[in-house]
């Protein structure tokens, strides 16, 4: 009696696993792909006022108020905080301080954009905006700054 053929299970286990991790990767990753790009295009959605353009940074301004200890260089900016420019247009070096005349008070945190122009949708009332420009993009944001 001749030998029986031999069989390809082998091959065939490798398509099941094959097929199995794109099933689990696919979805995976849509959902990462959804929610980088939700991230980075927050709040498009919102209805488009006219706006007369904002200046892209604060100018320097004199402040009555003692300087913080040490600003740190990354120091976090939320919205209600007040800041004051200790550096130029070109320049700006935002410091917080407490809220008061001839400061600005942060009424957006737009993360990981460059785009100041967003500003101009997502907060209409915004008279400046800040732009942190992160080597990486992750870490970028944009203030929307309206003066008191």
């Amino acid at each position: 009696m001749p030998p029986a053929a031999p069989t390809k299970s082998g091959r065939n286990v490798a398509l099941i696993i094959a097929a199995v991790v794109l099933l689990v990767l696919c979805p995976c990753l849509g959902l990462a792909g959804w929610a980088i790009w939700k991230v980075a295009d927050a709040g498009s959605d919102v209805a488009r006022t006219p706006s007369t353009s904002a200046p892209v940074v604060p100018p320097a301004l004199p402040s009555d108020a003692p300087p913080s200890a040490v600003p740190t260089l990354d120091e976090e900016f939320a919205r209600g905080d007040c800041v004051v420019n200790d550096g130029s247009e070109d320049d700006a070096q935002l410091r917080k301080v407490p809220c008061g005349p001839n400061t600005y008070q942060v009424l957006l945190r737009i993360p990981a954009t460059t785009d100041g122009d967003r500003c101009e949708t997502l907060a209409p009332q915004a008279t400046a905006n800040y732009v942190h420009d992160n080597s990486v993009d992750l870490f970028d944001y944009v203030l929307c700054l309206k003066k008191r």
